[in-house]
């Protein structure tokens, strides 16, 4: 059986301060995937909520052009740029086109960890 969806803003919700579909999972799975994906839309000259999770994250950009600042570096965004966002960062994305900024974000493991877990053993 083949599973197919389309990236589209009339499915998203709102997080972060713009529009989010969630991609996968899209249902509860059991096992669940060891990732997530999401599509993300950014109006016009607006930014993203101020971001920071121990997950790592790639964006590949769709259409529009903006900027994202991780951490205090500044980079360009336009459409097929692809984004390295690591873990423990505090990243915002600005629209700095006059049209929509659109993106899809993978991230892993799919559930964030409380930040007060240690790791053993160097796992």
């Amino acid at each position: 059986m083949i599973t197919k969806f389309r990236v589209s803003e009339q499915g998203a919700e709102e997080e972060f301060g713009m529009a989010c579909q969630r991609l996968v999972p899209w249902t509860p799975m059991d096992p669940a995937p060891p990732f997530g994906v999401m599509a993300c839309f950014l109006p016009s000259a607006a930014s993203s909520e101020p971001d920071c999770h121990n997950q790592d994250e790639v964006m590949i950009v769709l259409s529009g052009q903006g900027a994202i600042d991780i951490d205090g570096e500044k980079e360009t965004l336009r459409a097929n740029d692809f984004i390295v966002i690591p873990r423990n960062r505090t990243h915002v994305v600005h629209n700095t086109g006059d049209a929509r900024l659109t993106w899809v974000s993978c991230y892993w493991p799919l559930r964030e960890t409380p930040r007060d877990e240690t790791v053993v053993g160097g796992q």
